[in-house]
């Protein structure tokens, strides 16, 4: 299994979060962690940052982030190029979506604890 470098977008260590059951779940995985959320943290082995960071090889970008919420990333996701882009559920955004369509980068209204949990991530 290879490991897909995975960027946690709206990261939370509070353990009821889906982020945050994301992120451990990731890492039983073995796939590289990046978190950004709204306070810095720790959740596992992983830092949660505030600010947001250029991340070379970047494959999935996992949104916890309502649409409104998102818009302030959108230079930041187009920027980093990440293959594709899943959108949790609570924060689809066919706005968004469409933009990311148009650079050619996937997108899929899915859960990331489900694709971790049957193999499909």
């Amino acid at each position: 299994m290879s490991s897909k470098k995975t960027l946690v977008l709206g990261a939370s260590a509070n353990p009821g979060r889906y982020s945050f059951l994301a992120i451990n779940q990731l890492r039983e995985h073995h796939h590289p962690v990046i978190a950004i959320g709204k306070n810095t943290a720790r959740v596992a082995d992983v830092p949660v940052q505030s600010e947001t960071t250029l991340i070379p090889d970047l494959d999935t970008v996992t949104l916890y982030l309502n649409k409104d919420n998102q818009k302030k990333y959108y230079d930041y996701i187009l920027s980093l190029h990440p293959r594709r882009v899943i959108f949790n559920p609570g924060a689809e955004n066919p706005e968004f979506e469409k933009m990311l369509s148009d650079k050619g980068i996937q997108n899929m209204k899915a859960c990331t604890l489900v694709l971790l949990g049957t193999g499909q991530y």
